[in-house]
């Protein structure tokens, strides 16, 4: 077949394994694995060309390479938890194969933006960060990307909570509305779209109906606008 490697090779490369994070995904619910997946492409796919992208709260950068695979330079991959990060670096793809991907600690809530990217993105990492603290972590995400950037952010549709599992429920302490999540994104980014998600179907369809949510943040704002 065309563009089938020659077999000889399946072993010149160790196997791929799982992180902990997707390890544990594959195990208890292996569909959540594909809608992970669907959830960086939609990424990979909005911010193709890009030359420096941020990946804000990345666990153990399961998904960052069909991201980085679409970018032009790199991906720098971040997350506040070492443990996610030391099993990142672990990967086989991160062991000097894939110079495109840079992993590292770090609290962009705690410790500060990291400027000089031209895009960013956060795949379920909002519903995570306390309403009291969002704008912090927002104004830090917009401060990390250069004036003319991009910043990507999904997460669970409040609507969505319903069918949600109970442990997922405790640790979503902030899902929101369409209507909601544009207003806030607002406050950051002059321009701002929103879309849908269900399962791997990326669509522009009734708020409400969303199971998952993605806004699209374009040119940060120098100074946040206030709440209305």
């Amino acid at each position: 077949m065309i563009g089938t490697p020659d077999p000889a090779r399946w072993t010149e490369q160790p196997p791929e394994r799982f992180g902990p994070m997707s390890g544990y995904c594959w195990r208890t619910d292996p569909r959540h694995v594909l809608f992970t997946l669907a959830r960086y492409q939609v990424v990979a796919k909005l911010l193709a060309g890009r030359d420096r992208v941020l990946e804000i709260g990345c666990a153990d950068a399961f998904g960052t390479r069909l991201v980085a695979a679409e970018t032009r330079w790199a991906v720098t991959a971040i997350d506040y938890d070492g443990a996610m990060i030391d099993a990142a670096k672990q990967q086989t793809w991160a062991q000097g194969r894939h110079p495109k991907i840079d992993v590292y600690q770090h609290d962009l809530l705690l410790g500060g933006p990291i400027p000089g990217h031209d895009a960013a993105y956060a795949v379920d990492v909002l519903e995570h960060i306390p309403a009291a603290h969002e704008a912090t972590f927002l104004r830090h995400a917009c401060q990390s990307i250069t004036p003319d950037g991009v910043l990507v952010v999904g997460t669970p549709s409040r609507e969505s909570q319903a069918y949600a599992s109970a442990p997922s429920r405790e640790g979503h302490v902030n899902c929101k509305t369409q209507d909601e999540l544009r207003a806030l994104m607002s406050q950051h980014c002059k321009t701002v779209f929103t879309f849908g998600q269900n399962d791997a179907t990326f669509h522009i369809g009734y708020g409400p109906m969303c199971h998952y949510l993605w806004a699209v943040g374009v040119t940060p704002r120098v100074t946040p606008r206030p709440v209305r």
